[in-house]
């Protein structure tokens, strides 16, 4: 299982590199599912490794002017302290049994999965639908709502340890009218700073692994750079797509395991 977790982490960057978002989609499950790691730790690596790739990711974008620094900072500032605050205090504060039924416990565990499970349902409803359903719209009167936008985003980020790409993305191009390329660079921008706020959140409440850390970071930034070459040869609305079906099962997978096989 190791193995395939170790070729799967391949996968994290290459969807960064093509989608410009849905690592945290492929990290969670390899981390718990793969590896084993407890669901709470891999969480936070998830974050690190998200972070870290997508800062790679975002440097060959800034270069081909595809990353907007001011709307990415005016984003990113409400989420880094929304994320930040969840991960230092609100999920270590989480017990770990929130209450038992009869024949069934619901866990702290079960409480991050199945969130992060319907974000990725919602994020695949996204991508299927295709990026024809983001029109662009760059009506002042919606730029304050950025801030509750960032906020929020860095909240479910910090909760559930996603970074946030497929939420992030079509926030940019409804609130701020920015193309759909920009979106896509500023996205891995503000995942990066995002993702590595919420870990400084966690290194003071856990042990890290940083060996085992660091290698799964180095090969997901391997399918990064590999993604950013791929992506100016495949047609993005098809990967979209296609990411977007196998995501939606994942997800509910998730759920299924969590919910219903798990308990018995």
């Amino acid at each position: 299982m190791e193995i395939a977790g170790y070729i799967a982490s391949l996968f994290i960057g290459l969807t960064l590199g093509l989608l410009g978002g849905g690592g945290s989609i492929l990290t969670i499950p390899i981390l718990v599912y793969l590896f084993q790691i407890d669901a709470i730790i891999a969480s936070a690596y998830s974050l690190f490794i998200v972070g870290i790739t997508s800062f790679v990711g975002a440097v060959p974008k800034y270069r081909e002017h595809l990353v907007n620094i001011r709307t990415g900072i005016n984003f990113g500032v409400p989420s880094i302290l929304s994320i930040f605050i969840t991960r230092k205090w609100i999920v270590a504060s989480i017990p770990e049994t929130l209450f038992t039924l009869e024949f069934f416990v619901f866990s702290k565990r079960m409480l991050l999965l199945g969130l992060f499970a319907l974000l990725m349902v919602l994020a695949a409803i996204s991508m299927i639908k295709g990026r024809k359903d983001f029109v662009q719209d760059p009506d002042p009167a919606r730029q304050g709502r950025i801030i509750l936008e960032g906020a929020l985003i860095g909240f479910l980020t910090g909760l559930v340890g996603a970074g946030g790409g497929f939420l992030i993305i079509p926030a940019l191009v409804l609130l701020t009218g920015l193309p759909f390329k920009t979106a896509v660079g500023t996205s891995l921008f503000i995942i990066a700073i995002n993702s590595l706020a919420g870990f400084l959140g966690d290194v003071f409440n856990h042990s890290i692994d940083w060996s085992f850390l660091l290698t799964i970071t180095a090969i997901a930034v391997s399918g990064i750079l590999l993604g950013n070459i791929f992506s100016r040869r495949i047609s993005a609305l098809f990967l979209r797509k296609t990411f977007g079906w196998f995501t939606l099962a994942m997800g509910f997978w998730i759920l299924l395991k969590e919910f219903v096989l798990q308990p018995l």
